[in-house]
């Protein structure tokens, strides 16, 4: 009682000092950051003060400003540089406990005549309008999305943000797919460093893990330049978290959400305990501890495998929800900035994020062999989902000099049950399956970084220092099937006779961890050619990761030990046929199937370095070239089939020269020209002979150690029009060429096997367009000003080179790749009113899922239409804010069918493989913003 009373007044007392400190901070600041409208680059030392005055500051190494204890009024601020015409900016008004975004791009005195420039409008460094002018002055060809557009969107992560960006699409709702090209194509900079890959099965990240609202910006660069990674082709993911805050402020949020398919429904579920409500495995699901290794664990005899078989919990336990919850969201975060002595600075951003939902998706699967059906099932999936994120950013400024320490982690976890009832058709059975699966991942991501500009000729120097951590935890993954012989009422379990089966009453239980080291440096030196300033810039990079795998595979089958079995175990319900009781000399006995594959280490070590020169020819013709040298280390150890142990060392050198040129044909239009050498490498686990079977699709998932790495030719060209602020009109065209690329395809066998194989050749190319307007030229004054409308699409072409031997068709399109995309928008902002909408439409066009062989033809997804909507009004002197997001709206059917035909379109004939649906959703937010400021 004493402990509820002293928590009681902690927080009346959290909460009266936050109140005195909102009503008490009668003052506001002006805060921005300064730019070359030539090159978009950020100038250190500009002079900013308020007009008449002495008060202000110099900006810092990151090109920053702020002015405070500013009192509510309008103010006149000057900047003035050296070589630079003097800006005066009018009209900035100041209102108590905010902060006024003006950011300023200065011209070179030599450039224009006038020595003072008045302009009436500036946005945040995070707007739509400060993105578009990066992409104007980007040395690369890049399309990106703000932290503005990505909050007025329904997107709760990053990989619902993604599909937003130019010629981007999301595969599996979490793997991103740029240019029609797949996931393995891509490379992720999180702060700048490389991310290693979240999956143990492929080579992608799963962009789900970041809540979107961690990020700053994101921006996908689609051609090489010497300064980024090499191993890409399809696009360059940089995601950048909240930087240091401009002002003070503590931030909360809290949402609520609803599933028409799933929330208020009846929900079954496997076990559940209180930490898995926050991402955590529950110990007790973990194999035993008095479990023996494998190698002694076969040798046991059968009556020691029964008493071993005790010691695990039975688990099978299906639990009645009357009815599933509401999914919820929430947010606290705060920004601290303190002006030291000296103009130096040190500020932090702190964040906690916490999710949680009930889903159930009802699905259809069906297998064919040579058109003949297999199999008809029904599944329900039910599913809860929790995530837990923070983020942790701390800046210390002083002049030129910035270090910062960036940390972002997120563990995340699906709990999923799912029965199925359907027929073997060629076995002429009734079937009724269960299956408990538990994932739980996580991820950290530590940096040290440093930002430094240098009296002598300006040198910029800039270093990092990162360390990332990731797991992917899979313990007791049970499944067992009950089945209907025709003539009997009855349905018994299949339980095997001899050894384990990784099919059928099985226990499945696996470990990844993956620990990587990094660091870089890259020092730019600017100096003058042809009276135009050019830069030279060299930089390296060391990447170290280590991974550890392993799995066991334990499964229940009959007992002979008396001679005889207890047949009438099997009808036991699923939930008591493997009681403790029922192991026993003529009951069950847990064996291990447990296999030399089924576990890997591996290593992977990138040493690279690059030169890259930055110069313009005139004032128009802008030209970046360069080469980045890659040595790359990959070794496994890892067995083949028969148990023999099995090394897999692949060493690369690799020369990956680039060239970006741009032309500006006027103030606001650029045409770009980019050509390059890349490559794609193996992931580490498809590489591995480790083969997992996938009960929900019945497929066994296979690595292959012959794999070679693709490398790849890129060209591009892009015309750009920026005719206003925010506003963007685009046509870019690409080309691509790929020796060896690497293919997810089906084998054949009675349980179809997925592995990876290297095609002989591909090519890709496609046209992408991008529309960004406001409507207010179509009537000015009208509410038309507020209206913007906006669009991306891309029409993409590609054709595999295959040996005749592999399929039936020696031609196709390339795996994962969409013929068209296509992202559209009306976003409507009233800021009189403070009511916002925003409308968005997602389309991907078929697509291949798997590559099939002979006499299995290829797998695809059909394309379908998303419709999303979002409402928003700030209250509470638009501190507050409430947002009704729609999402999915049409909920229209998931399908993936086998074009028998081969005309690359769906077509009643086709086998229909899989379909589902997902619901349509409805999530209502309120957020509220304390602002701190303080004199």
């Amino acid at each position: 009682m004493k402990s509820q009373l002293n928590l009681k007044k902690a927080i009346i007392t959290a909460l009266f000092v936050i109140i005195g400190a909102t009503v008490f901070a009668q003052t506001g600041k002006i805060s921005g950051k300064v730019s070359d409208k030539k090159t978009g680059e950020t100038l250190i030392g500009v002079t900013v003060k308020i007009a008449g005055t002495t008060k202000g500051m110099s900006t810092d190494v990151e090109g920053r400003y702020i002015i405070g204890g500013l009192t509510a009024g309008k103010y006149t601020i000057e900047a003035s540089y050296v070589g630079y015409a003097t800006k005066n900016i009018t009209e900035v008004e100041v209102k108590n406990n905010a902060s006024a975004p003006v950011d300023i791009v200065m011209e070179e005195s030599g450039s224009q005549k006038l020595n003072e420039v008045v302009i009436t409008a500036t946005v945040k460094q995070e707007s739509v309008n400060t993105l578009y002018n990066r992409q104007r002055t980007n040395v690369s060809i890049s399309d990106g999305i703000s932290a503005d557009q990505i909050r007025r969107s329904p997107d709760r992560n990053t990989s619902e943000v993604l599909k937003r960006v130019s010629g981007t699409s999301i595969q599996d709702n979490k793997f991103i797919i740029v240019r029609g090209l797949s996931d393995r194509y891509n490379a992720t900079l999180l702060n700048n460093a490389i991310l290693p890959s979240s999956e143990p099965d492929r080579k992608a990240f799963s962009f789900d893990i970041i809540p979107s609202n961690m990020v700053d910006n994101i921006v996908i660069n689609k051609t090489a330049s010497p300064d980024l990674p090499g191993d890409f082709s399809g696009g360059v993911v940089q995601v950048l978290t909240k930087d240091i805050p401009t002002e003070n402020y503590i931030f909360v949020s809290a949402g609520a959400g609803y599933n028409s398919q799933s929330t208020f429904k009846d929900f079954l579920l496997g076990d559940k305990s209180g930490v898995e409500n926050f991402g955590y495995v529950n110990s007790s699901r973990n194999i035993p501890k008095g479990i023996v290794s494998t190698s002694r664990y076969q040798l046991l005899s059968d009556r020691d495998k029964i008493a071993s078989g005790k010691l695990f919990q039975n688990s099978f336990n299906v639990n009645h929800h009357n009815s599933a919850s509401p999914s919820q969201a929430y947010q606290l975060s705060t920004g601290l900035r303190k002006t030291l002595k000296n103009e130096a600075s040190i500020g932090a951003i702190l964040s906690l994020n916490y999710r949680s939902g009930e889903s159930m998706t009802k699905s259809e699967r069906f297998e064919y062999n040579q058109d003949k059906a297999e199999y008809d099932f029904n599944d329900n999936t039910y599913k809860f989902s929790s995530s837990v994120g923070a983020l942790a950013n701390i800046a210390y400024i002083k002049g030129n000099n910035k270090i910062a320490f960036k940390n972002i982690y997120n563990i995340s976890l699906d709990n999923t049950y799912t029965e199925r009832e359907g027929t073997l058709i060629i076995d002429k059975l009734q079937r009724k399956g269960y299956s408990f699966d538990l994932v739980s991942k996580s991820l950290l991501n530590s940096q040290l970084e440093g930002e430094h500009k240098l009296s002598w000729k300006d040198l910029k120097i800039n270093w990092n220092l990162g360390y990332s951590y990731s797991d992917r935890l899979q313990p007791d993954l049970k499944s067992i099937n009950y089945d209907l012989k025709e003539g009997e009422s009855t349905y018994q379990a299949v339980v095997p006779n001899g050894t384990a089966s990784r099919t059928d009453a099985s226990r499945f239980f696996s470990d990844l961890f993956e620990d990587s080291y990094n660091g870089g440096v890259n020092v730019t030196l600017p100096f003058m050619f042809l009276k135009e300033k050019s830069a030279l810039k060299v930089g390296a990079l060391k990447q170290y990761k280590v991974r550890d795998f392993s799995a066991r595979k334990f499964g229940y089958i009959k007992s002979f030990s008396t001679g005889e079995f207890n047949q009438n175990l099997l009808t036991l319900p699923v939930d008591q046929i493997f009681n403790p009781n029922n192991l026993n000399d003529n009951g069950f006995i847990l064996d291990e199937g447990t296999e030399a594959t089924d576990r890997y280490d591996a290593t992977s070590d990138l040493n690279a370095g690059y030169v890259m020169l930055d110069t313009r020819f005139g004032k128009k013709f802008r030209v970046s070239f360069g080469a980045r040298l890659e040595d790359s280390y990959q070794h496994i150890n890892t067995a083949d089939n028969s148990g023999n142990k099995l090394k897999v060392n692949n060493q690369f050198l690799d020369i990956l020269p680039s060239l970006n040129a741009t032309y500006n044909l006027s103030e606001q239009s650029n045409l770009r020209f980019s050509a390059s050498n890349t490559v794609t490498r193996p992931e580490l686990r498809e590489l591995s002979n480790f083969g997992f079977f996938d009960y929900i699709s019945k497929r066994i998932l296979i690595g292959n150690p012959d794999l070679k790495r693709s490398q790849n030719t890129n060209i591009d060209i892009k015309y750009e029009l920026f005719p206003g602020a925010g506003q963007v009109v685009s046509v870019s065209g690409y080309y691509k060429y790929f020796k060896n690329p690497i293919e997810q395809v089906v084998s054949s066998g009675s349980v179809k096997n997925v592995t990876f194989q290297n095609a002989n050749s591909a090519t890709t190319y496609g046209v992408e367009l991008e529309v960004r307007k406001n409507l207010g030229f179509i009537q000015e004054g009208s509410f038309l000003q507020n209206l913007t409308a906006y669009a991306n699409s891309a029409l993409i072409f590609s054709t595999v080179n295959l040996n005749s031997l592999v399929s039936e068709i020696t031609n196709r399109a390339l795996q994962g790749q969409s013929p068209y995309l296509i992202n559209a928008g009306l976003l409507y902002n009233d800021p009189i009113s403070n009511l916002s909408f925003n409308v968005l439409y997602n389309r991907i066009g078929e697509r291949i899922s798997e590559v099939g062989y002979q006499g299995y033809n290829d797998i695809y997804e059909k394309g379908r239409n998303m419709v999303d909507f979002q409402i928003s009004k700030k209250i509470m002197k638009s501190r507050g804010e409430l947002r009704l997001n729609l999402s999915d709206i049409l909920n229209e059917k998931i399908m993936f069918y086998q074009n028998t035909d081969n005309n690359k379109t769906y077509q009643k004939g086709d086998n229909i493989m899989n379909t589902a649906r997902v619901g349509f959703g409805a999530n209502l937010t309120f957020t509220y913003n304390f602002g701190l400021n303080k004199k």
